[in-house]
């Protein structure tokens, strides 16, 4: 899964990244550092894995991932040329859903473009040109829609035409597309057009080393915070940190929830779930969609589990390490056969059965 970073220039987008991914990218106090996407894949924080590799003496842990990719910033006016324009919006339209990060701490060493701190205005910014980036993509697909309608009309293409022409007004309204109402079959219509202001936003507020938000500043956002998955994070802190080994941390009395509430809260967006396989080989976990069904789930492994699938074995994580393995588990019959209308829960542990 991907997440786009977006935000205006200077607000602490490549300082989050490098301090996500470890990355070491070119960070300065000027606009438009970031002139070429920046991507770094980042491992889902799950202290489960740790639990159920000690419990089958697992030679190793592989914990599921988050692809975040980070673009130049976006200013006022960029859909018309300001600064680098929309051309790196291209790169984030595949994202699954899209990080918005916000300044909201106070800093006269760092320039900020609009001239002051204004976090409602810098998202009225980024909104606005995310809106006009969809609404051109809009324009020319009516015009090819149009130019597909045969003189009989097309049923399907006049459907897409209204759907186009709904979700083209409410952007001219000034909402993002994510706030109209649409059927399930019209989501997928939707989908097909990679439309930016149709992906989950989550807010990113990048604060001082406080860790809080000026009582001016935070009263203006509550709106934001009520709306939409927010999370506080000191970028600067968390780079400075980013490199020290867990024992570092201790030693400091530090540690990384920034982050790991932004991984986990891009996950929960996302409505990601995790399932496990532990042996002594691997622990390993597997990110599947909430709902999803134990073939399908098999699917993630390999192509060749979901079409032989026969049954799943299936253990509670907590059952398998507080009872103290697998021959213990079953000893006391907690080990479950599914089939194949089974929904994947959060924390299973599987063994999958396929011909």
């Amino acid at each position: 899964m991907k997440i786009g970073i977006v935000g205006l220039p200077n607000v602490g987008k490549s300082t989050l990244f490098k301090a996500l991914t470890r990355k070491q990218i070119d960070i300065a106090n000027y606009p438009f550092c970031t002139i070429q996407p920046n991507s770094g894949i980042v491992k889902v924080p799950d202290e489960r894995l740790a639990a159920l590799a000690k419990t089958n003496t697992s030679e190793q842990i592989i914990p599921a991932s988050i692809e975040f990719v980070d673009i130049a910033g976006l200013v006022k006016g960029a859909h018309t040329g300001e600064g680098l324009g929309n051309q790196f919006l291209s790169h984030i339209r595949e994202v699954d859903a899209i990080a918005h990060v916000v300044r909201v701490f106070r800093d006269t060493n760092i320039i900020h473009v609009a001239g002051d701190v204004d976090p409602l205005g810098d998202i009225e910014t980024i909104h606005l040109e995310l809106i006009f980036a969809d609404l051109a993509t809009l324009e020319k697909k009516l015009v090819a829609l149009k130019a597909q309608l045969k003189a009989g009309q097309d049923k399907i293409i006049i459907q897409h035409i209204d759907i186009v022409e709904r979700i083209k007004k409410t952007l001219e309204e000034g909402h993002l597309a994510n706030t109209l109402t649409l059927s399930e079959e019209e989501k997928k219509t939707v989908k097909e057009l990679n439309l930016l202001t149709t992906k989950p936003f989550i807010f990113i507020f990048n604060t001082n080393e406080s860790g809080v938000i000026d009582s001016d500043i935070h009263k203006n956002l509550i709106r934001i915070i009520e709306q939409y998955p927010s999370v506080l994070v000191c970028g600067k802190l968390e780079a400075e940190t980013a490199d020290l080994s867990p024992e570092e941390l201790v030693e400091l009395d530090m540690t990384r929830t920034g982050l790991d509430a932004l991984i986990k809260t891009a996950y929960t967006t996302l409505s990601l779930i995790t399932y496990f396989t532990s042996g002594p080989k691997e622990t390993r976990a597997w990110t599947i969609k909430k709902g999803t069904k134990a073939p399908q789930a098999a699917g993630v492994i390999h192509t060749d589990f979901e079409k032989g699938f026969i049954r799943a074995e299936i253990i509670s994580w907590k059952d398998l390490v507080t009872i103290g393995g697998e021959i213990a588990v079953k000893e006391k019959g907690l080990i479950r056969l599914e089939g194949k209308e089974y929904i994947m829960q959060d924390g299973d542990v599987a063994v999958f059965r396929f011909a």
